[in-house]
């Protein structure tokens, strides 16, 4: 497969997967087994940050320092986006945090569906198709650097996605969306991954200089998302078991990336 065969698929596939698998835990699926979830897609963003986008990152650049800095800048950028309400998902101003967990994003609390409930449907929408355009010029600019690496980066995306979306569909369908439009809408926005790596491709094409830049700046928001957005909630849960379960799944999750690099690379022969 060319290059951009493997953007156009890996964009396609990650997002109706992810979309796919948030309908059906949202529609289906226990709560409590989101939590677990969230766990391993904190492992996997790690994981994939550390063990293969920062590394790459520091190839293809060719300096350390230089690429670290601008892992450090793009950790400042997303936390001032996330103070802007573009980057993160939640627009309420009772929000505590971008925790992709049902309760926290359905605001149980007011199931009644109302203006400001309706509302936020709308931005729901809007921040989900901006986060999934960003999403998809990361995964072009991993596989112009390397097949191999945008594989991995596209399977670490579509893991910590599947945990947010499922808080998006639980805003929707409190906004009063009916599960089918709740989906259609839902898999529309992530068709906004395959525009912006398609955009990506044709841009970075002729600016190769810039994919280390993305590299690193794909890096600190992987790691961004795991640390400040994932990471606190798993906190709320003290005990000793539930702690044990969160140390396991983050590794599992840390240990998929490491297994699927010597997978991957047999896998292309």
């Amino acid at each position: 497969m060319s290059v951009l065969s493997w953007i156009v698929t890996m964009s396609l596939a990650g997002g109706a997967l992810s979309v796919l698998a948030a309908a059906f835990f949202s529609f289906k699926a226990q709560p409590h087994w989101v939590p677990h979830l969230i766990s391993y897609a904190i492992g996997a963003l790690l994981g994939a940050a550390f063990l293969e986008v920062l590394p790459q990152a520091i190839t293809a650049r060719g300096d350390a320092a230089v690429t670290t800095a601008t892992v450090l800048g793009g950790i400042l950028i997303f936390f001032i986006l996330e103070k802007l309400v573009l980057w993160r998902h939640c627009h309420f101003e009772s929000c505590e945090g971008h925790e992709p967990t049902i309760h926290s994003h359905a605001h149980t609390h007011a199931p009644a569906v109302g203006h400001e409930q309706s509302r936020s449907g709308l931005l729901i929408m809007v921040g989900d198709t901006f986060h999934n355009f960003v999403d998809g010029i990361l995964i072009a600019a991993a596989f112009m650097q390397d097949i191999r690496l945008g594989i991995i980066t596209a399977l670490a995306i579509t893991a910590h996605e599947i945990p947010q979306e499922i808080g998006d569909f639980m805003i929707l369908l409190h906004s009063g969306y009916s599960k089918t439009r709740a989906l259609a809408f839902n898999l529309l926005s992530s068709l906004a991954t395959v525009v912006g790596a398609m955009l990506a491709y044709l841009a970075l094409g002729h600016m190769q200089a810039a994919v280390p830049v993305l590299l690193a700046l794909a890096a600190a928001s992987m790691i961004y998302v795991a640390v400040a957005d994932l990471i606190p909630g798993l906190h709320k849960r003290t005990e000793i078991k539930a702690t044990m379960q969160q140390i396991f799944l983050i590794s599992a999750g840390i240990g998929t990336i490491f297994l699927s690099h010597f997978t991957i690379d047999h896998f292309l022969g």
